[in-house]
């Protein structure tokens, strides 16, 4: 199977412009980049794809044993960087997919030209040492049970608390639908993928100019996590948005596609 077909790969923008890879996170698909795109793809060629077990992904390519790690998912990418033969693109990865795109660029540094890791966290786990994720090991514990025992019921709960903004509920409502489209069995090995993962010691391998963005109010990923992977990761740089919540392609897309522009168009 083609990757492109596989992953429901969409390129638009300018033919001759820097290819721009947008990589969603858990319990998304690429229609949350949408208010991103139009800007974007003034500039750039634009690359948007669903992870398999998302959006309008092939399903019969989901495999509990490809995805239950975050290495499946960097394959993937890669299978699309080599199908499309895209030169030096820059790999644009919400949440998780931050993580996935790290994972990919050690794997072939000479593949990228450069990453963008929005709103990202290497590890969701507080630990003795001092590193605060945002989640002590019961929490996430809960969570999972949550999920798995009433997946419906978590997505309503949790989709309001990760995109933040309680003053515009139609972005959480957009969130629970996105969570409620995707298949739950699917959900709950990727949920587990993402929440206890730990990918702190592969941040020091990244070699690919690296631009980690966060919001100045997340829930998920704290200000603490922004700042530990922009230490970790050499050379990197540190962009924080003045916005609210997890995601804010979609709650404030305006400065999050500014973010991107200024980086993909600026020096390596």
């Amino acid at each position: 199977m083609r990757a492109s077909e596989r992953n429901n790969v969409i390129v638009t923008g300018r033919e001759d412009g820097t290819p721009v890879m947008l990589a969603h996170g858990f319990g998304c698909d690429q229609n949350l980049w949408r208010l991103v795109v139009p800007a974007l793809a003034e500039r750039f060629r634009v690359v948007l794809f669903d992870h398999v077990g998302a959006g309008r992904s092939d399903m019969s390519a989901w495999h509990p044993e490809r995805y239950s790690t975050l290495d499946g998912y960097a394959d993937d990418v890669l299978e699309i960087c080599r199908e499309l033969d895209l030169d030096r693109p820059v790999f644009v990865g919400h949440s998780v997919s931050s993580m996935i795109g790290v994972l990919a660029a050690i794997q072939e540094p000479d593949r990228f030209g450069k990453l963008v890791l929005l709103t990202p966290s290497p590890c969701y786990i507080d630990d003795e040492d001092g590193y605060r994720g945002g989640f002590s090991a019961a929490d996430i514990e809960e969570l999972l049970e949550s999920l798995d025992s009433n997946y419906l019921g978590w997505s309503a709960a949790m989709a309001p608390v990760i995109m933040g903004n309680p003053d515009r509920p139609e972005l959480g409502e957009e969130l629970t639908n996105s969570f409620c489209r995707t298949d739950p069995q699917i959900a709950r090995v990727f949920a587990r993928t993402t929440f206890l993962s730990d990918n702190r010691t592969d941040l020091a391998k990244v070699t690919v100019p690296t631009l980690v963005v966060d919001c100045a109010v997340d829930a998920i990923a704290p200000p603490e996590v922004g700042a530990f992977v922009n230490a970790q990761i050499p050379g990197s740089r540190l962009v924080t948005l003045d916005a609210v919540g997890h995601c804010p392609q979609l709650s404030a897309p305006q400065i999050t596609a500014e973010a991107i522009t200024s980086f993909v168009a600026g020096p390596g």
